[in-house]
């Protein structure tokens, strides 16, 4: 089951998984809106993540998140707990690698017993309702249903009928805030000391995080209520002026790149393409930008050269001859080393069906073909940082990684 939002609502899909008890996975691609939001509900849509998916066992919800591989929301959740730092103690989970980190690092808290089952289902509710609304926010989009064995293990699962119900009721609750409240993700500041009764601890605990580095999404997940609660409570002052809301010009992004390197700190990127001309592209941009950057056109040669350069970022290309890049996406997130790399698929210009597939293969983003320079830069960016343009010939470097292999082309050729 496959189409777009505009001939059938997010609501109808999963009714219809609810009715036929369908265990599976729903991807959910939201499109980037044309114009400035109109509404909250365009707003919220805005500053979304673009891409999500919700799990479904005998059509009930298991769990759902977004495909961004990030772990900055289960940490969020954990702090209501006093636990935020557990994450630094847990081991890259075997379960839900590829497609929910997040679920796999839960299950690690929850068998090391740093969080009882009753905490790990109210976590898990909350990751659900939050994805929902998003999801029932989108009135432009894509999905993808595919059968598939339901992901294990279950801590629980949800009713898909009262979460709609309810989250329905949230969505029209939170069209009233609009335009003075616009998205979940903007982040108020106290303007004025607000003339309120400042012995309610949960007002005093609410307003140690106006300091305007924390959004309303973040103090829901802190307090354990959902965006609308919080947003009530600050709507009237919102109104008044004395808490400053910030307008949104793009979503947040996860930790961004440092804006210096050390001479040592080269971030390395590998490009797995079939296609020379893509492949000399690729390296002189990166090259030019301080990045240490080389090429492979093979992509069976590819898996054993990897693990030899072991590389921060890997471009790959989806359309490639004995080994289709998904296939290999795949076969690395198997290894340890490479269940956290950021894996980007080179997809085409209408390869909706392809991203899906590098998604569930465990991709952590795409990009489309062809991209100029400032596209591919800004999305290595995104994920390894800025390059270092004092960095050492990033021929010497490659070669204290990997010495005499053909298969590697380690000189930029000249850009056309």
């Amino acid at each position: 089951m496959q189409g777009q939002l505009a001939e059938i609502d997010i609501r109808s899909i999963l009714q219809l998984i609810e009715l036929g008890q369908r265990t599976g996975e729903l991807y959910v691609e939201a499109y980037a809106p044309a114009a400035a939001p109109s509404s909250a509900l365009s707003a919220a849509q805005s500053y979304s993540p673009r891409s999500w998916l919700i799990f479904f066992l005998n059509g009930q919800i298991v769990y759902a998140g977004a495909t961004d591989g990030q772990l900055s929301r289960l940490q969020e959740y954990l702090h209501r707990y006093s636990l935020e730092a557990a994450l630094k103690d847990v081991d890259v989970p075997a379960i839900a690698t590829f497609n929910s980190p997040e679920y796999g690092y839960l299950w690690a808290l929850l068998e090391n017993h740093t969080l009882t089952p009753e905490q790990g289902r109210t976590i898990l509710s909350g990751m659900v309702h939050e994805t929902l609304f998003d999801v029932l926010s989108l009135h432009q989009g894509s999905f993808v249903f595919k059968l598939a064995a339901g992901l294990s293990p279950q801590l629980t699962t949800f009713e898909i009928s009262s979460f709609i119900a309810t989250i329905t009721t949230h969505i029209q609750a939170w069209n009233q805030f609009y335009p003075h409240i616009q998205s979940p993700h903007q982040c108020p500041a106290v303007v004025d000391d607000l003339p309120i009764h400042r012995n309610d601890e949960k007002t005093k605990r609410l307003l140690s995080w106006m300091d305007g580095q924390t959004s309303i999404q973040q103090m829901a997940r802190y307090l354990n209520r959902n965006v609308v609660t919080v947003a009530k409570s600050i709507y009237p002052y919102v109104r008044q002026g004395l808490i400053h809301l910030p307008h949104m010009a793009a979503a947040p992004t996860a930790d961004s790149g440092p804006e210096e390197w050390h001479a040592t700190q080269v971030p390395r990127i590998v490009c797995v393409d079939d296609g020379l001309t893509i492949r000399q592209t690729v390296e002189q941009i990166l090259d030019s930008h301080g990045y240490e950057a080389t090429s492979i056109g093979n992509p069976l040669r590819a898996l054993s050269l990897l693990f030899q350069l072991q590389p921060d970022l890997i471009l790959c290309d989806i359309a490639m001859p004995e080994l289709e890049g998904y296939e290999l996406c795949a076969m690395l997130r198997q290894s340890t080393r490479f269940r956290q790399t950021p894996i980007v698929m080179l997809t085409g210009k209408d390869g909706f069906i392809d991203r899906v597939k590098a998604r569930m293969a465990g991709a952590t983003d795409y990009l489309t073909k062809p991209f100029g320079a400032q596209e591919l830069l800004t999305l290595v960016e995104r994920y390894v940082g800025l390059g270092n343009p004092a960095r050492l010939n990033p021929d010497r470097l490659l070669a204290e990684a990997i010495k005499d292999d053909p298969e590697l082309e380690t000189n930029p050729s000249a850009f056309s």
